[in-house]
């Protein structure tokens, strides 16, 4: 199997995403808005990107049971270590600020709804796309076993704009559960639409299209959901919105242009770094919380709505990220190796 540099290379840009999300005031001031509303392709990239390189190698493996249960493994094994790595800080920093956990009644978000399904209850709040993908990938592959793939594509596309009914679009017809942020809503239909194209029967005739068609489209549809967003919460005063019927098709075309472009990014520095972004997803609010401690520490609290200085924030925070991940990374091979030669 040949590899896709190119999806690593997006990657990067959708990780700078999440992080100017969680930086960047999301909508105070109109250039804020629009910047927060286009860096939402990110996460239905990493859904749609993940499900595709699962479908990929379960189709090559023989066995492929054994490999959805390696892959599965790894999910949660990140997912537990991040979730208790929170959970001590949360701890640690309380005690730190002078309060104690039963104080602040830190258990009772810990709920078994939260921790199992939401990714919820700590200041990881990101976890939820972890979790999520787990959630998502297993579904994904039962509905292979059963040969109904192209049934679940239909359903949790039916449940991803049911969804919206619970965010963006909920001016309209609010929908009583949460759906911003889980697998059932999210990311089982995107998961489902990279397993899907993975299959290589969909998308016959738009594999016709040349990649600046791709591109043009992508953009064409990240127009649409900027104006989508805009007219919602601008203009009808709807809820901040996450998701909107336009990510779809932005999010399809833009993977599209990665299938067709396979060697975008090749050998360039942040194509590396793109391949690394779900460590750097997974650290990156705990260097958020702390730049805001000690901004807070420092007194400059106030200058959290400086554009200048949220440029510097998500650089500063990407950087510790990334940097902090490659030292975990290092560290972990140095015990393995110290490990074996025991």
């Amino acid at each position: 199997m040949d590899r896709n540099y190119a999806i690593d290379f997006i990657k990067f840009f959708a990780i700078v995403a999440v992080v100017i999300i969680h930086t960047f005031p999301s909508n105070h001031l109109l250039g804020f808005f629009f910047l927060d509303n286009f860096s939402r392709f990110a996460v239905p990239f990493f859904f749609t990107a993940s499900g595709y390189l699962f479908g990929l190698k379960t189709i090559q493996t023989p066995v492929s049971y054994r490999y959805f249960r390696k892959y599965l493994f790894k999910i949660l094994k990140i997912y537990v270590c991040w979730l208790i790595f929170y959970i001590l800080y949360d701890v640690i920093r309380a005690y730190c600020e002078g309060s104690t956990v039963a104080q602040t009644d830190y258990f009772k978000d810990l709920t078994l709804l939260n921790v199992l399904y939401y990714g919820q209850g700590t200041s990881g709040y990101q976890l939820w796309f972890v979790i999520s993908l787990a959630w998502s990938i297993s579904v994904v592959y039962l509905f292979f076993r059963l040969k109904k793939i192209r049934l679940l594509l239909i359903v949790s596309l039916c449940l991803n704009l049911a969804g919206l009914f619970g965010q963006s679009y909920s001016i309209f017809y609010e929908l009583p559960v949460h759906t911003s942020r889980d697998a059932l809503f999210i990311g089982l239909f995107y998961t489902t639409a990279g397993f899907w194209i993975a299959l290589g029967s969909p998308f016959t005739q738009l594999k016709a299209l040349n990649k600046r068609t791709s591109f043009y489209l992508f953009c064409l549809f990240s127009g649409l959901q900027a104006a989508e967003g805009y007219l919602l919460e601008k203009g009808l005063s709807a809820r901040h919105g996450e998701y909107f019927l336009s990510t779809i098709f932005l999010t399809v075309f833009l993977f599209l242009f990665a299938l067709q472009f396979k060697q975008l990014g090749k050998e360039l520095w942040i194509t590396k770094i793109g391949g690394n972004a779900l460590g750097i997803y997974a650290i990156h609010v705990l260097f958020i919380d702390i730049v805001d401690m000690l901004l807070e520490a420092a007194g400059l609290g106030h200058i959290s709505h400086n554009l200048f200085w949220n440029m510097l924030d998500a650089l500063l925070v990407f950087t510790l990220s990334y940097a902090a991940y490659q030292f975990l990374q290092h560290a972990k091979k140095r015990l393995g190796v110290a490990g074996r030669a025991k």
